[in-house]
């Protein structure tokens, strides 16, 4: 039995964890040169409280079962997960209504302890919230990650339990015989597979096309984003939400577990076949800002080291398109907006399960749900920093200064399956800190270009030609 996932976010990477608790072979197929270098990459990494969804849909269903599921999948993984709660703020009577609003919707839905505070409380709690704040529903189930940390650990984990990744592996077409899948076709040959998951985030529309299913109907939305330095770190200790719109949660001000703030996301529709639009703009960013200002005033974006913005799927209706279709074999994991990274374990969970009891798929009994992350050279104590030196010297040299990232860290990452600078980046914070690379990366790219064999001007900064470097300029 095969089965193939396409798409190597964080839906695709989970649900291909746990297609490998069954004994069977799992490969995973992405476009880009890593996992998470997609949707997934650009995201506000928040695990959401679920308030916002509606009952009834399978939005507030799976995000409430996913958000129960991460301080678990957290421990297996060994990836950051803070449970540090959000507030959504009220300015006004109407505000305050939404408040009782989401709290009743949310209760509904069995989202725990949820409870309307007072504007002071609000500010004893978060000192830097607006004077104008009139109350705030308080939710403490809230988390935060980094979305691509979750990847990474679910697909390291998945290969140490049989998975076979295909990165740089675009999926060009399926095979089907009559109204079954039967393979699929990819820039780097065909593959024979009994089903075939769509997990491919802004792409899942064209791949349910190949398959010739005509859902998910998907537009992009661009979401831009302001990163803050650490010395900004105080402005929030929640995730601070204002009152939802029709179209979105609002711009928000949280921090992120590497101890930054983080101002965003907007929401801005764009026109179709536009999923690669991710630059940012001076009107996207502005807005950004004056979202954040109004949550926290103090909020100053001279202290931004870095901005980008990420584009997401937005499923016609709203709605995740998850399960089976007409055609047999091919399932679906798609449409995965907001909450899409909160419910993706609850997903990869029950569409696992239909497969496995469509198939009627053994148990791997071999499977280890457990994966150890890289050594954390900048958190460790000084005598588990001395112990690690003694036992591999290049853990003694600083690569990246702001994060306090080590040689030694890289050339793990390196061995873990890093190819790009980026890719170094998402699994070490080696040029995520406040020079964002200014002076690390051509350090990383000539580790990069040892441990992997290759020219300095081969190495890419996320893959498919993004060149650094084009030559030498001196013998």
């Amino acid at each position: 039995m095969r089965i193939g996932v396409i798409g190597a976010g964080v839906v695709g990477a989970l649900i291909a964890r746990e297609l490998c608790r069954y004994d069977v072979e799992v490969h995973l197929f992405e476009r880009e040169a890593d996992v998470a270098f997609g949707v997934s990459k650009a995201n506000s990494g928040v695990i959401h409280g679920c308030f916002h969804e509606q009952p009834g849909t399978a939005r507030a269903r799976f995000c409430v079962e996913g958000n129960a599921m991460y301080a678990t999948l957290a421990q297996e993984l060994d990836f950051p997960f803070l449970r540090i709660g959000a507030h959504v703020v009220a300015f006004d009577a109407d505000d305050v209504a939404t408040l009782k609003r989401l709290k009743e919707q949310g209760e509904q839905i069995g989202v725990p302890d949820l409870a309307i505070i007072s504007g002071e409380e609000l500010r004893a709690r978060e000192p830097y919230v607006s004077p104008d704040a009139q109350a705030a529903l308080w939710s403490p189930t809230v988390g935060i990650v980094e979305p691509w940390d979750v990847a990474i650990a679910a697909v390291e984990n998945a290969r140490d339990n049989g998975l076979n990744l295909h990165l740089g592996t675009e999926v060009t077409g399926i095979v089907l015989d009559g109204e079954r899948v039967t393979g699929v076709q990819t820039s780097q040959g065909d593959y024979r597979l009994d089903a075939v998951v769509n997990a491919a985030g802004l792409y899942a529309d064209r791949v349910a096309r190949m398959a010739g299913v005509d859902r998910p109907v998907l537009h992009p939305r661009r979401g831009e984003y302001l990163l803050l330095d650490k010395q900004a770190g105080k402005m929030a200790n929640s995730v601070l939400f204002p009152a939802p719109t029709n179209n979105s949660k609002g711009i928000l001000v949280l921090p992120t577990v590497d101890g930054n703030i983080l101002l965003g996301p907007t929401a801005d529709d764009l026109p179709e076949l536009t999923p690669d639009a991710i630059a940012t703009s001076p009107t996207g960013l502005a807005a950004a800002v004056a979202g954040a200002k109004r949550l926290v005033p103090a909020v100053d974006p001279r202290l931004t080291i870095k901005t980008f913005a990420g584009v997401r799927p937005e499923p016609a209706g709203g709605e995740f398109v998850i399960g089976p279709t007409e055609v047999s074999g091919f399932y679906q994991a798609a449409g995965m907006r907001s909450p899409g990274l909160t419910a993706a374990p609850a997903v990869a969970h029950h569409l696992v399960e239909e497969i496995a009891a469509a198939f009627a798929l053994g148990r791997n009994e071999a499977f280890d749900p457990v994966r150890h992350g890289l050594p954390r050279f900048s958190a460790l104590s000084p005598r588990d920093r001395a112990a690690l030196i003694e036992k591999d010297p290049s853990y003694g040299r600083i690569v990246c200064r702001c994060n306090e990232v080590t040689e030694g860290e890289i050339v793990a990452a390196i061995r873990r399956g890093a190819r790009t600078v980026d890719g170094i980046k998402f699994r070490t914070r080696a040029g995520f800190g406040r020079c964002q690379g200014g002076f690390c990366t051509a350090r990383i790219l000539s580790i990069l270009a040892r441990e992997l064999g290759v020219r300095p001007e081969d190495v890419t900064a996320r893959g498919r030609g993004d060149s650094i470097v084009v030559g030498r300029v001196r013998p």
